[in-house]
C-alpha cells in the first residue's frame, strides 16, 4: 500500500498531522495497515474509539502519517490573517486591527487565545485598538498569535499556533495657512487700523497667533489686533501676521499701512494795519506822517516773507462818491474833464510809498477797492500758498494805468497874524 496517498481518517479530537515525508514512515503506516487487514480477516472485535487505536492514530499523527481506511482524517494547521483599518492615519487618530483566524479545528471544546504587541496597543480578543497620540510620523507594525486548543493548553500542540502582522502610518500634520487684512489701510499720524488675521489648520489643530509692525505698536493675542501708528513716519508701515500650531508648524502673511502726513494748514490772507485818511480834509488821498507808521510795518512784514504779497483795499464814504458821480457826468459831456476816484487813489498812493520809499518789488502789491462807508485803507498779507479772492470777497482790482499816485508835497507853513505883527 502506498500510504503517501491515503488519507487518514479519525475522530476531529485527534490532533492534526502533516504530510508524510520519510521512507520509514511509509514502512510503519504499510505494516498498521496489513495489521489492521489481518484484524479484519479474523473478525475480531475492535472498537473504534477505544483508547488502543486512538493511541495508535495520535502516534502515527506525531510523526505525519494519515490514513482513510483506520478511520484518521488529516486537519491543515490554524491560520491568521491581520488587517488595520485606517491604513493611514494623523497622530491622535485611531486604528483598528483585526486578526481572523482560519482551519480552525472543530472540536467542541477548543479555545482560541489571541496576544497582541506593537506601540499603543491595546488588544481585546481578535481586535486591537491603537492609540496614536503619541506616535511621531512614519510607519508603524502590529503583531498578533492566535493559539488553539483546550483552554489553558491552547498551542502546546503543532499546528496549534499562527501568527500574522500588519502596518499603519501616521502621517506628519500639514502646516496652517493665514491672511493677513488692515483696515484701514490709510492712516494719519495718531489713527489706529484693526489687524484681522485668518489662519486655518487643515487638521484642525489649535492655532496661536503673533504681530509685528516694523513701525508704530501693535497689540494682539488672537485673529484680531490693532496697530497704533504713534511714533510712525509717514509712509507705508509693514506688518507681519504669524500663525502656529501646537506641531510647531508656522505661517507668516503680511500686509501693510499707509501713514499720511497732515495736511498742512491752508494759509489765509492777514489783516495788517489800516490807515485812515479822514484828518487832512483838504488833502483826502494823501498818505500822511501818521499813515508811514503802519506802511512802515507792512514792508517789515514783506521784507520777512519774501514769498508773500500785499493787497491795499481803500474805500470812499458817500460824500466822496457822490462828488465822483458828478463828475463822471460832466466828463461824459466834457472829455477834458478829470474824474478823481478817492477810493483809487488812496489805494495807488500807498503803494506809491511802499515801492518808493521802502524798495517793495511793484509786482509784490495789488490795489483794490471795497465797498466801505469811509476814508480809510485797510491792508492784507497774502501768504504764498493763500488766495485773496477766496478770504476776502467784494473787491475791485484798480486800473493803476489809469490811476497815477500823487506827489506827497509837504505842507506849507502857516504864520499866525499876530505872530507875523510882533516880528515887524
Amino acid at each position: 500500500m502506498d500510504a503517501g496517498r491515503q488519507n487518514c481518517t479519525s475522530e476531529d479530537e485527534f490532533r492534526r498531522a502533516g504530510e508524510i515525508e520519510s521512507c520509514s514512515a511509509l514502512r510503519v503506516a504499510d505494516e498498521f495497515v496489513l495489521l489492521m487487514e489481518g484484524w479484519k480477516s479474523e473478525r475480531e472485535e475492535w472498537d473504534m474509539g477505544s483508547r488502543g487505536l486512538k493511541s495508535i492514530c495520535l502516534s502515527l499523527m506525531a510523526i505525519g502519517l494519515a490514513f482513510v481506511s483506520v478511520g484518521c482524517k488529516k486537519v491543515k494547521p490554524i491560520t491568521l490573517a491581520c488587517n488595520a483599518t485606517p491604513p493611514t492615519v494623523y497622530a491622535g487618530e485611531q486604528v483598528t486591527a483585526t486578526a481572523t483566524a482560519a482551519s480552525i479545528s472543530t472540536i467542541k471544546r477548543t479555545n482560541l487565545a489571541y496576544s497582541w504587541s506593537g506601540s499603543g496597543v491595546t488588544a481585546i480578543g481578535s481586535a486591537a485598538t491603537i492609540a496614536t497620540d503619541t506616535l511621531n510620523p512614519g510607519s508603524y507594525t502590529v503583531k498578533a498569535e492566535v493559539k488553539e486548543g483546550k483552554k489553558g493548553k491552547e498551542g502546546l500542540k503543532p499546528g496549534e499556533t499562527a501568527e500574522c502582522s500588519t502596518g499603519f502610518t501616521v502621517k506628519d500634520f500639514e502646516p496652517p495657512t493665514v491672511s493677513c487684512l488692515a483696515n484701514p489701510s490709510t492712516l494719519k499720524p495718531g489713527d489706529t487700523s484693526t489687524i484681522t488675521c485668518t489662519g486655518a489648520s487643515p487638521q484642525n489643530r489649535p492655532l496661536t497667533y503673533t504681530y509685528s509692525a516694523a513701525a508704530g505698536t501693535i497689540s494682539g493675542v488672537d485673529s484680531t489686533a490693532t496697530f497704533s501708528s504713534n511714533g510712525a513716519p509717514a509712509g507705508p508701515v509693514a506688518i507681519s501676521c504669524n500663525v502656529s500650531d501646537d506641531k510647531n508648524h508656522t505661517a507668516k502673511a503680511d500686509t501693510s499701512v499707509t501713514i499720511v502726513a497732515p495736511p498742512l494748514p491752508v494759509p489765509h490772507v492777514q489783516a495788517l494795519c489800516s490807515i485812515s485818511f479822514a484828518r487832512d480834509t483838504r488833502r483826502p488821498t494823501r498818505v500822511d506822517n501818521e499813515a508811514r507808521a503802519c506802511l512802515d510795518q507792512i514792508a517789515l512784514e514783506l521784507k520777512k516773507f519774501p514769498d508773500a504779497k500785499a493787497v491795499i483795499v481803500a474805500d470812499s464814504n458817500e460824500r466822496e462818491k457822490q462828488i465822483t458821480a458828478k463828475q463822471e457826468k460832466i466828463a461824459a459831456r466834457h472829455k477834458h474833464s478829470k474824474v478823481k476816484y478817492f477810493d483809487q487813489q488812496r489805494a495807488v498812493n500807498v503803494k506809491d510809498y511802499l515801492v518808493n520809499d521802502q524798495g517793495i518789488d511793484p509786482s509784490r502789491i495789488s490795489v483794490a477797492t471795497g465797498t466801505g462807508d469811509d476814508e480809510n485803507v485797510q491792508n492784507y498779507l497774502v501768504p504764498a500758498d493763500a488766495t485773496f479772492e477766496k478770504d476776502e470777497q467784494g473787491t475791485t482790482a484798480v486800473e493803476e494805468s489809469a490811476v497815477k499816485p500823487e506827489e506827497r508835497k509837504p505842507l506849507p507853513v502857516r504864520h499866525h497874524k499876530k505872530a507875523t505883527a510882533n516880528q515887524q
